[in-house]
């Protein structure tokens, strides 16, 4: 699958989550690039900037050859252990409504609908949870509820890494 399109349909789970669960998948930081809103962290996975911990991203995805990213080896879906069934059923419908798309489609389909995303003129410009849910249809309480809990969340993450 091309880089470009994993990045789109990632960031549209976590979209879908926040609006259908009220929660995020990834809790990673939200950002506006020239080709639409992506998840920072996840992209530097996937472009090699980083590594990620023992049995996580290289463990599970091909480097990127030519814009491409594969599965390095196969899996059954019920060993997602991590995953809720509900947070599986969020990547399903993602993958239903936009899996057909090829990458330019889907990009263009980002910059239509996601209200969250402007474009940086520039390498990126960051996207708050805030933003993400006002867009999606939270009211202003509820909008500012949901990103102090994801933002306490990340803090803690944050916390956790420093140990």
């Amino acid at each position: 699958m091309s880089h470009l399109k994993l990045m789109k349909l990632l960031y549209l789970a976590e979209r879908e989550a926040l609006r259908s669960l009220g929660l995020h998948l990834t809790g990673d930081h939200l950002v506006s690039m020239p080709h639409g809103p992506v998840l920072s962290m996840t992209l530097n996975l996937m472009d090699g900037d980083i590594e990620s911990h023992p049995g996580g991203w290289e463990d599970w995805i091909t480097d990127k050859e030519n814009h491409e990213l594969s599965l390095r080896k196969p899996f059954d879906p019920s060993s997602l252990d991590e995953l809720a069934p509900a947070e599986i059923d969020v990547l399903a419908a993602v993958w239903n409504q936009f899996g057909a798309m090829d990458k330019w489609k889907i990009r263009d389909w980002t910059h239509t609908y996601c209200q969250e995303w402007t474009d940086p003129h520039g390498p990126s410009f960051p996207i708050t949870y805030r933003q993400l849910a006002r867009a999606i249809g939270f009211d202003t309480e509820a909008a500012g509820i949901l990103a102090s809990q994801i933002e306490g969340e990340q803090e803690i993450d944050k916390l956790f890494a420093t140990l």
